[in-house]
């Protein structure tokens, strides 16, 4: 299970809203193939570990299976898993977690247990619904996973008065950062993060894909010189108000921007409402990278489901702190502490 964990981390980046799936075939006590979910739309980890043991001549009746969530049992953009390994005559499946997936959700496991496959379930469950929390949050919400990323010094600025913030973290941490940009979906910051900063929000020095930049500009304020705006690729997202000029909107589409038109609450982006459409665009995972006010927004609304926090051994004195209310807070429980070069990475989950 432990080598389905390594494999499924291969397609990190490249199969969501699709799982992180890594599969081992066993047959008479050693391992003779393996596959893993590549990208998404195409075929399943299952499918390639038994594409690769068929391309080997190798019989597979009598073969076990490992893999580290429950084979599909339903036609998307592939055919179910269940049923080609009920066609090939495998003895066992060893299952990691149960999909939750409604078109899934034990039809997988039920059909090959009918089919007289001895399957097994539960093996290290809690890593593999961790491996997996994008999905796990998306497919039982509807809503993306959250996190929230600050670079702070000892004393809790995230940026001098007149908003400079740049390097405050080490070149680790920065590096890890941007190991974190390709693998979440999306990066999020405020217009404000955009006009003082000018972040590219790209991913740099590591290998990746871009993901997609989301800008919230509730009144559509912000001039189009910014780096975010020269982008071609289409990843680019507004969130702005439902009262947002249309003429700005219709000049943002042209140059292939994604405008997203929100709800109003408290005369602020209804951001419970600007989640369920950003995930509509199968947005699964989103890290939030600025700046305080939209930090603030986001734990009041108790919409955050992870932090990470990267604490410089720096002092600033005066200068912007990165929270300003308590309320949400107490909604994590679990508290870890790495290092990162010179900084202290503190992750607080839920």
């Amino acid at each position: 299970m432990t080598r389905c964990f390594e494999l499924a981390l291969k397609g990190a980046g490249q199969v969501s809203p699709n799982p992180l799936v890594g599969c081992v075939i066993v047959k008479n006590g050693k391992i003779v193939a393996e596959g893993y979910h590549k990208k998404y739309g195409e075929y399943h980890a299952e499918r390639n570990a038994i594409n690769s043991a068929v391309k080997k001549g190798i019989n597979l009746k009598g073969a076990e299976l490992y893999v580290n969530l429950e084979p599909c049992a339903h036609f998307g953009k592939t055919p179910p898993c269940s049923d080609l390994i009920i066609e090939h005559k495998f003895s066992k499946v060893v299952i990691g977690v149960k999909d939750p997936y409604h078109e899934v959700a034990g039809k997988g496991i039920s059909r090959m247990k009918k089919a007289g496959i001895k399957v097994i379930t539960g093996v290290l469950d809690e890593e593999a619904e961790e491996l997996n929390k994008f999905f796990f949050k998306f497919v039982s919400t509807g809503l993306p996973y959250i996190t929230i990323k600050a670079a702070q010094t000892i004393d809790g600025k995230i940026a001098d008065d007149k908003y400079r913030s740049k390097w405050i973290s080490s070149t680790e941490s920065r590096r890890t950062v941007h190991k974190l940009r390709s693998v979440y979906d999306a990066v999020l910051v405020g217009a404000n993060t955009v006009k003082y900063d000018n972040p590219k929000l790209n991913v740099r020095d590591v290998k990746g894909r871009n993901p997609y930049r989301i800008i919230i500009d509730k009144d559509l304020t912000l001039k189009h010189g910014y780096n975010v705006y020269k982008y071609a690729d289409g990843k680019t997202i507004i969130i702005t108000s439902l009262n947002a000029d249309i003429s700005k909107i219709k000049l943002l589409q042209k140059k292939n921007i994604i405008v997203l038109p929100c709800k109003i609450r408290n005369s602020k982006i209804d951001l419970a409402d600007a989640l369920k459409k950003l995930a509509a665009h199968n947005i699964t995972s989103i890290m939030i990278e600025g700046g305080a006010f939209v930090y603030n927004e986001f734990v009041k609304a108790r919409l955050v489901d992870e932090m990470l926090i990267f604490i410089a051994p720096d002092i600033m004195g005066s200068g912007i702190m990165a929270f300003s209310d308590k309320k949400g807070f107490k909604d994590f429980s679990s508290v870890n502490y790495y290092t990162s070069g010179r900084d202290i990475l503190v992750n607080l989950r839920k």
